[in-house]
């Protein structure tokens, strides 16, 4: 998914015609539109949801593309989705950049494709260095794609017609793009790594990520504040969860971070917090947000939280040895393919590796393996 649609501007090259039919926002239109879809070859799909607009976000919209045409799916309209989530199951879906989409689809409605083909993914295989999507088809179907509007709620009905073909177009190319890709990866016998690739990028999305209670409130610049601090930003981080999600605006639209971190190291300074507050913040916030300051103010020394301290492991002679060899081979096999080295194997992994491949080479795919090997 990308955070808007684009627009078409001088198309030069089309694979099938483009159908600007009724978005399907009923029980009867999807039941009609199902035998379609199972009898497709290929389906590109995307996402859009309301995250700057909402909170938390929804899947707002479902686009998708075949060689019989393009069609939106409305899942705000109450419709009982779960034939279509069954028929999505029987097919491989081309996306693009797709773990957001894969994450918002498992998060929202349980769903976790079997395969996909990713063109971000294949681009960034094959060593481009400019992989979206606008960039993509550009160089490799001439055609230049026009920004939207990134700030469009998804979430509003009826869509306007520029949504609708701003949102159409983010799969209209992606199956002549993924053939294009899928060839040039053949021809560089990558294919397979690819294949791995979006394997594990199904699995991955498909792990819900845990929250750590302890973790979720230290906003970036936290780390600098003192326990007594801490215990202020974390009640009126939790105050600010409480308002967004009563308003359904994102978290910033009440307070930003840097605001709570601000005013958390303000009031155990006796300072005053009205310059971090917005122009319009309503007397009803301003007592909430006063009593969530009070209750941490309260808090025995015992129950402020601690600083957490991150302490790098110490690494012997022998282990920073196997680390710069292996750097120096995964940087060698980049160079030689001229792939992003990071895409091999991350700084993280060769340090775990170097402390114990027997452990660790299991996390890599078998083409990541293969390359690192002497």
């Amino acid at each position: 998914m990308r955070a808007a649609g684009m627009e078409v501007q001088g198309l030069k090259s089309q694979s099938f015609a483009v159908n600007f039919g009724a978005v399907i926002d009923s029980d009867a239109k999807l039941t009609e539109f199902l035998p379609a879809l199972r009898e497709a070859d290929w389906l590109a799909l995307d996402t859009e949801a309301d995250s700057l607009h909402a909170y938390p976000e929804k899947l707002c919209l479902i686009q998708m593309s075949t060689a019989q045409g393009d069609r939106l799916i409305d899942p705000l309209a109450g419709m009982d989705l779960q034939p279509l989530w069954l028929e999505l199951k029987k097919h491989q879906l081309i996306l693009h950049g797709g773990d957001y989409d894969l994450r918002l689809l498992r998060k929202n409605h349980g769903f976790v494709p079997n395969r996909i083909f990713d063109t971000m993914l294949a681009s960034r295989l094959l060593g481009e260095r400019e992989f979206g999507l606008g960039s993509l088809v550009k160089k490799h179907l001439g055609v230049v794609l026009e920004k939207g509007s990134q700030k469009a709620d998804w979430s509003k009905r009826p869509l306007t017609p520029r949504m609708e073909e701003y949102a159409r177009a983010d799969t209209l190319h992606l199956k002549p793009l993924s053939d294009i890709l899928q060839e040039l990866l053949r021809q560089k016998q990558r294919l397979g790594w690819l294949e791995q690739s979006c394997d594990r990028l199904i699995a991955e999305c498909a792990i819900p990520t845990p929250s750590e209670p302890d973790l979720v409130w230290r906003l970036k610049g936290s780390h600098k504040l003192a326990r007594a601090s801490l215990a202020v930003l974390r009640e009126i981080w939790r105050w600010r969860e409480q308002e967004a999600v009563a308003a359904n605006k994102p978290p910033y639209f009440v307070l930003s971070h840097e605001a709570l971190v601000d005013i958390s190291s303000a009031v155990i300074e006796h300072r005053p917090i009205d310059k971090w507050l917005p122009r319009y913040f309503s007397p009803r916030r301003k007592d909430g947000l006063s009593e969530a300051i009070q209750k941490g103010l309260t808090l025995a020394p015992t129950e402020h939280p601690e600083i957490l301290r991150f302490q790098s492991r110490r690494h012997t002679e022998v282990q920073r040895q196997r680390f710069a060899q292996l750097e120096q081979r995964r940087n060698n096999r980049a160079t030689e393919l001229d792939l992003d080295p990071t895409l091999i194997a991350s700084r993280a992994t060769l340090l775990a590796l170097a402390d114990d491949w027997d452990r660790h080479q299991g996390d890599l795919m078998d083409w990541q393996r293969e390359l690192l090997l002497p």
